[in-house]
């Protein structure tokens, strides 16, 4: 269940990102309305690369080959 939770965190950091990025380029916000929402912009891609990072150290963890563990880098594209 933890799992999930941070799955859901993640997908969440991700999409207020997204909507913060969408307010910024608009141009409709104050100068300090900007501030802030680049400043809170900052913090959850940090937030993101974290837990990204976690991820593949999770990833490489799990990546087992003859009894040993072989780091292997993933490629998404290998699909």
């Amino acid at each position: 269940m933890g799992a999930r939770k941070k799955h859901t965190d993640f997908e969440s950091a991700l999409a207020e990102l997204e909507t913060l990025i969408e307010q910024l380029e608009s141009g409709d916000l104050s100068l300090d309305a900007s501030l802030q929402a680049f400043e809170h912009g900052v913090k959850l891609t940090r937030e993101c690369q974290q837990r990204l990072a976690e991820a593949e150290q999770k990833v490489q963890k799990l990546t087992v080959e003859q009894g040993q563990m072989q780091l292997e880098e993933f490629d998404a594209e290998d699909d």
